[in-house]
């Protein structure tokens, strides 16, 4: 994480008009009144032994956080795991370089050794676990799993924090935590144990008991009935139903109705405690939302918008955002989004949209869709990325190769305005940074700096210049922060203007010079296809699309235009690859104002002086009379790349580069690798497209190789409310 702070005072100029000449009056300095802060990249969607990962909680850490031997290291990370119960001890290390005082290597045990084996069956509360083996996520997160987490944070002075990827009541999964309790500022003068077992439940300085209570309130894979056995928990909420409702169990002192709309009352309830009880120490970020298909009114699987709707209008602080880019990058499916996805209670269910669109599921990847329409109504709705790491599918957890996951940090991650002061990171700012929606997320390290900057100017009264504002956000960038200037807003914000007002904005984006972190050397067979020759390891960024849309308002619960399931397949989705367009998506999901304004490549951008890994770009809206938002998009794909994107550069269907369908597989991998080597050429773990292919017979782009020669980010939203106009409800 880059440090530094810009100690210079911010210098505006006020104009005035006298008998029709613009007159300058003498600069006047901004004093900033924000917290001085750095944007941090993070991951809080992943998993160990003590859910259904492969590695220990140390082995995760060291990966995720190393910046030697696995150079991609996180500036922060929060280690999930599913909710519901486990049976594997992701506490006990793998080897001896994982060993520390009170977390020793024991030969014979590891973190796939069971709680049985390694705590006992009498040590495992709650209903069933002594019989079953299996322990609850309460107790394991509020027992094992904090206190391994406090120590390591306190020993090796990292900002770790302790979350859940929550099996939702009448939905799928979302990435959430409440970080009451967690990591104390009292850490910072403690003394970790130096003799094995040292560092336990009962004399860990913080504590992660509100995540454990709230696993056991609202999990759906929490069916204990014990309140949390000596805990004595109840999960009721002020002003709802609680013993009145039909689903509430009296023993239990939760609600147990866990399926379609009666599950997606008791999450309502869940985001409703949190607003009461942890209402700045909590976030809910529903993961990888569309790959379960839509939503299920007697089952549980699956988001429609009006669900994401309800969330927000619970709990705002809470609910804010998705995670839309999912992980499992590496998959034969990209994301494990898929046609005929089998996985669900039986019932054979699409992916909604069938599979991703450039590593980014279509509730995000299409312009117009879902999240323009959330943007729409100017709420508080942010996009995430995440790694949700399990393994590394036909290899080990060590090898740089995968037909599963890349770990987090490694492809794809989550750069937030942390705003820390001249103190550490801690968990309470990132989740706050996390809330106000000044982040962005890129896959493939396409960028890893950015400035995105909006200011407001009055032609002939207070005229903003395009360079003033652009030198704010290059010299925002450089320091890898933000700007704090009256009349300017940056991502998550909103700027407020008058009728008339032009909006000068100034983006500044680094395209990092050398290597990223993919391990293949060889040429990029997608581009390969229009004759560029660029290695899958030095990706450059080939243009940044703006992308517009206007504000008017909230939908109203029951309003005819509030709910709206996505089209299904082939309604999408059509077999060829191709899709459908707007027209048939319903008014609730979609919003016809959003569109591509303004694309700048390398023809557009200038570059920074003395920094040419820096691309500049800046423009103005002129006479602004409606309240709007613009957001960002960028990818190292031109438009019009075979099976990768259209004519207007969107994200083509990842249809073509799934391995789970050879038949679609489109784009051929012909360089050959050397002997001994399986990185300077397409290795042999890509498969073969079969018969109904354009490409039969070959080996095709697949597996790690389609994630690698297909980067994008995207950026949070500006918001620009004129006066008189739509109010940006959902913003400060």
């Amino acid at each position: 994480m880059n440090c530094r702070f810009s100690k210079k005072p911010l210098v505006l100029a006020v104009a005035t008009v006298l008998g029709g000449l613009t007159m300058i009056a003498a600069p006047q300095v901004a004093f900033a009144a924000k917290a001085a802060g750095t944007y941090a990249t993070g991951d809080f969607h992943n998993h160990t032994t003590c859910s259904d990962g492969s590695i220990s909680m140390q082995k995760l850490v060291k990966k995720v956080t190393d910046k030697v031997d696995t150079p991609w290291g996180l500036d922060w990370f929060v280690q999930a795991g599913h909710g519901g119960t486990g049976n594997r001890n992701c506490t006990l290390v793998e080897d001896d370089t994982l060993s520390t005082d009170a977390y020793p290597f024991v030969s014979g045990t590891g973190p796939t050794t069971t709680w049985t084996a390694s705590i006992g069956a009498g040590a495992i509360k709650g209903n069933n676990g002594a019989s079953s083996g299996n322990m609850w996520r309460w107790q394991s997160i509020q027992e094992f799993q904090y206190p391994l987490i406090e120590y390591l944070a306190t020993v090796k002075n990292l900002p770790l924090f302790i979350g859940m990827e929550s099996v939702v009541a009448g939905h799928e999964h979302t990435s959430m935590s409440v970080i009451t309790g967690q990591m104390p500022d009292a850490l910072d003068f403690a003394s970790m144990p130096t003799t094995p077992g040292g560092q336990t439940f009962a004399s860990a300085v913080g504590n992660a008991t509100a995540l454990a209570q709230w696993s056991y309130c609202f999990d759906r894979g929490d069916t204990d009935t014990s309140r949390g056995a000596g805990n004595n928990w109840n999960c009721s909420v002020t002003g709802s139903a609680n013993a009145s409702d039909a689903n509430w169990n009296a023993t239990a002192q939760k609600l147990t109705g866990n399926n379609g709309n009666a599950g997606h009352m008791k999450t309502v309830e869940a985001l409703k405690w949190m607003k009461e009880f942890h209402p700045n120490a909590s976030y809910y970020v529903p993961a990888h939302l569309e790959r379960a298909g839509p939503f299920n009114p007697n089952g549980s699987n699956g988001f429609n918008i009006e669900h994401l709707r309800n969330f927000n209008n619970a709990a705002p602080k809470t609910a804010f955002g998705f995670e839309t880019q999912p992980g499992h990058g590496a998959s034969a499916n990209r994301g494990e989004y898929q046609v005929n996805r089998n996985t669900f209670d039986g019932v054979k269910v699409d992916s909604v949209g069938g599979t991703t669109y450039g590593g980014t599921g279509v509730y995000g990847a299409q312009v117009g869709g879902v999240w323009d329409a959330l943007l729409g109504e100017g709420r508080n709705w942010w996009f995430f990325a995440s790694s949700d790491w399990h393994n590394r599918g036909s290899f080990g957890p060590d090898d740089r190769r995968s037909t599963q996951d890349f770990y987090p940090g490694e492809y794809q991650r989550t750069a937030v305005m942390v705003r820390h002061g001249a103190d550490k990171l801690r968990p309470q700012t990132i989740v706050d940074g996390l809330r106000t929606g000044n982040a962005y997320s890129a896959s493939g390290q396409l960028i890893d700096r950015m400035a995105f900057v909006a200011c407001a100017s009055y032609p002939g009264v207070g005229n903003r210049t395009n360079s003033a504002v652009e030198t704010l956000a290059k010299d925002a960038v450089l320091d890898n922060t933000d700007i704090d200037v009256a009349g300017c807003a940056t991502m998550g914000e909103k700027l407020k203007v008058r009728p008339g007002a032009e909006i000068v904005v100034a983006i500044v984006v680094r395209d990092p010079d050398g290597s990223n972190y993919s391990p293949y050397t060889f040429s990029n067979p997608s581009l390969k296809q229009i004759g560029i020759d660029q290695p899958l390891n030095k990706p450059v960024l080939d243009h940044v699309d703006v992308i517009r849309g206007l504000v008017t308002g909230y939908k109203t619960p029951g309003a005819a235009d509030y709910s709206g399931e996505w089209p299904r397949n082939t309604n999408w989705l059509k077999t060829d690859g191709t899709t459908a367009d707007l027209s048939a998506v319903p008014a609730a999901a979609k919003n016809l104002s959003a569109a591509i304004m303004k694309t700048f490549d390398k023809g557009a951008w200038a570059t920074v002086q003395g920094h040419p890994e820096y691309k500049s770009m800046v423009f103005r809206i002129p006479a602004v009379q409606a309240s709007q938002y613009i957001r960002l998009r960028g990818t190292n794909l031109p438009a019009a790349v075979p099976f990768e994107t259209d004519a207007s550069g969107n994200p083509l269907s990842d249809l073509y580069t799934n391995a789970g369908d050879r038949s679609k597989l489109s784009i051929p991998c012909t360089a050959v690798h050397s002997t001994g080597n399986q990185f300077d050429g397409c290795p042999d773990h890509l498969v073969t497209a079969t018969t109904g292919s354009p490409i039969a017979g070959q080996k095709a782009v697949s597996y790690d190789v389609a994630a690698w020669s297909d980067l994008w980010f995207y950026s949070n939203p500006i918001y620009v409310e004129v006066t008189g106009k739509t109010v940006v409800a959902g913003v400060k």
